[in-house]
């Protein structure tokens, strides 16, 4: 299984970059059934933060839901999960609290891989991030 980040819905639905065709392609292939995906409740909350907060709350549910339709298994975030995000942001150095967030639902949730343009998962040997590109 495969945790995705919302920086990989986001570039597809975004204006053009170079981040945007890898993602489509990723998007496409899971769809294809070439990948089971994983999220948690915290990446679609970063959806919805992110384009309400550009006033876009139309795009906000379009991009919410075609994520969750190519990627049905959503992880809910809790007390163990922000407890050991707590301690990878105690041990492993320059990680975002985002990230040690998505990290630890990982983790709990026996997910190795991630895919997202996020260079700051590469501090996290316990975790793979997928070469997009």
């Amino acid at each position: 299984m495969i945790f995705v980040d919302s920086n990989i819905p986001m570039y597809v639905a975004g204006r053009d970059h170079p981040n945007r065709e890898p993602a489509r392609r990723f998007l496409e292939a899971a769809r294809a059934g070439r990948a089971d995906l994983c999220t948690s409740v915290e990446v679609l909350q970063e959806i919805l933060h992110r384009y309400v907060g550009l006033k876009r709350p139309d795009l906000a549910a379009e991009v919410y839901e075609l994520f969750i339709e190519v990627c049905p298994v959503v992880f809910p975030v809790t007390l163990s999960d922000t407890d050991r995000a707590k301690s990878l942001i105690g041990s492993v150095v320059g990680i975002s609290v985002r990230d040690a967030v998505h990290a630890a639902v990982m983790l709990n949730n026996q997910v190795t891989q991630i895919a997202t343009f996020d260079a700051g998962f590469d501090q996290m040997p316990e975790l793979k991030r997928l070469d997009l590109r």
